[in-house]
């Protein structure tokens, strides 16, 4: 059966498609959107664990061949899609947009390439941090000022030696991915 005589797939169906790149993927019917010819396909892992599945996503524009291995039974109800929790994707998309923000201030105050990578090193273990002006604020009571090292962290002892060691582990870090090249 060639592509361009299929209108739409049956959530559920196994087919087989022949890529552009000549690679044959198999897999079970996710997703089919006929306005753009997008095929969402799920077949085993390569990695063998029973626990995760490889997703394809074709453009059926660009496949070659598609055969339908099984068709799921028209009398058979299609799975029930999973539930979403709207609450906490909402929560995940108001953090990311707070992050997205806080970065947007440090370009707008001219802030240097090294300080805004800090700052994200920094902000992927600590929430609480944001700019005032070039300095990076941590837990409202830490400073680091520019020119972002370990010897610029200043505020409470206990506090100050947290951050102090997160600004170490980023400098060998970035000593280290520099040595490499």
């Amino acid at each position: 059966m060639a592509a361009t005589d299929l209108e739409f797939f049956n959530v559920g169906t196994t087919v087989s498609c022949r890529t552009c790149l000549d690679k044959e993927v198999e897999g079970e019917v996710l997703a089919f959107d006929s306005a753009t010819r997008m095929l969402i396909l799920k077949s085993e892992a390569t990695s063998a664990r029973p626990s995760l599945n490889n997703v394809h996503l074709l453009n059926l524009s660009y496949v070659s061949d598609v055969k339908v291995k099984k068709d799921r039974e028209n009398s058979e109800k299609p799975p029930e899609p999973l539930s979403l929790n709207i609450a906490r994707l909402n929560g995940r998309a108001k953090e990311m947009i707070d992050k997205k923000r806080k970065l947007v201030a440090a370009l707008k105050a001219g802030v240097s390439p090294e300080g805004q990578r800090l700052f994200v090193a920094i902000n992927k273990t600590l929430d609480e941090i944001s700019w005032d002006k070039e300095d990076i604020v941590v837990m409202r009571n830490v400073r680091i000022s520019p020119p972002y090292t370990a010897d610029t962290v200043r505020g409470d002892t206990a506090a100050v030696n947290h951050v102090r060691k997160i600004v170490e582990k980023h400098q060998k870090e970035r000593e280290a991915g520099a040595t490499k090249y």
